[in-house]
């Protein structure tokens, strides 16, 4: 194929909470001999066997198959991250990468994005479907500035529309639409001819890109921004300010070791992080209390009355303690309960 008769032949997909449902409609709608290589990150659990590609091969002529090192793009085959991978695309050609955490998953939908963007520009298509948070929405941006195609699922048809929304809110001229115009796109742009265009350099994705290729016994040997004042969630490392590329502008945060998170899933973390350090503390204040009222019983059965007195108001001090962290505790879905970034006005957008 010459560059005069590139396509939108890669096609990449991001699903999370209800995702599954929605990508078995999008899988099902589109041809078996679709002239396009499809990649799909869906979150799933770090641990267990993932029966994911099996679930969509049923429902599909394409030929479905989780991820392999080193595979080959090849049109009319999808392609589904395995558990506790990234998936990225390299040279023409699949990259599974065990890197730091983004967004607080792995796989994630920001790396597989990222890849594309850089390897195949305006060749790719970026696909949001349902989920919750904001995982792709920094993605989705740097494929637009890189010439692809954003096409989102209707969050008023998505089972949850946090990651549309988000993807909506952080990209220009994203196509909005149901699953079913969305297959017709996707169709539609694998067999339209692109008008050449000159690649997009971008130093800042290439370094995040290799990044996530990294040993990880090879260490970062630099501060990827300015210290933010902030600490990891998941090593409890420093964190950096950083832009998801030059070509996207968009805030995030990362470490040393290369987790990197988004505003709002760094929100999200520490509120759960928050909850975890309230409830050991409260597990500890409860035993504390328990054992020193013991204590104190023992200390008075034996007429030790000066130890009994102390033990007693110990306990009672550390009851006062508990429950103000079991109140704490339940503050913490209130506290929890951020809006979702959306768009206050969806206009309806041309479809390509």
């Amino acid at each position: 194929m010459t560059a005069r008769e590139a396509t939108r032949d890669l096609v990449t997909v991001a699903a999370s909470a209800g995702g599954v449902r929605a990508l078995q409609r999008l899988l099902a709608a589109l041809p078996a001999d679709l002239p396009a290589s499809v990649l799909i990150v869906s979150h799933l659990p770090a641990s267990g066997k993932s029966t994911l590609a099996g679930v969509l091969q049923r429902v599909t002529g394409l030929k479905v198959a989780f991820a392999r090192q080193g595979d080959p793009l090849e049109h009319g085959r999808v392609l589904v991250a395995p558990a506790n991978r990234h998936l990225l695309v390299v040279d023409g050609t699949v990259h599974l990468s065990q890197g730091p955490r983004q967004n607080g998953v792995r796989p994630a939908a920001d790396p597989l994005f990222f890849s594309a963007a850089l390897a195949g520009g305006p060749r790719t298509t970026a696909v949001v479907l349902s989920g919750t948070l904001d995982d792709g929405a920094a993605g989705a941006a740097v494929v637009e500035s890189h010439g692809g195609l954003v096409v989102v699922q209707d969050p008023a048809e998505a089972d949850y529309d946090g990651m549309p929304n988000a993807a909506l809110g952080g990209t220009k001229n994203a196509f909005c639409g149901s699953i079913d115009k969305i297959s017709e796109i996707i169709v539609r742009q694998a067999h339209r001819p692109l008008d050449p265009v000159k690649p997009l350099r971008d130093m800042e994705l290439e370094r995040r890109i290799a990044d996530l290729l990294r040993p990880p016994s090879v260490p970062e040997d630099r501060p990827p921004g300015a210290f933010a004042g902030l600490s990891c969630p998941d090593c409890g490392g420093p964190l950096y300010t950083t832009k998801a590329a030059a070509s996207a502008n968009l805030a995030r945060y990362e470490c040393l070791i290369g987790h990197a998170w988004s505003p709002r899933s760094l929100l999200e973390d520490q509120g759960s992080a928050l909850e975890r350090a309230l409830g050991m503390a409260a597990r500890q204040l409860e035993e504390r209390m328990l054992l020193t009222r013991r204590l104190g019983d023992g200390a008075a059965e034996h007429g030790h009355t000066v130890s009994a007195t102390r033990f007693h108001q110990i306990s009672e001090e550390t009851r006062n303690a508990l429950q103000m962290i079991r109140s704490l505790l339940a503050e913490i879905p209130r506290l929890q309960n951020t809006p979702d970034d959306v768009r206050a006005d969806l206009p309806e957008a041309e479809v390509p």
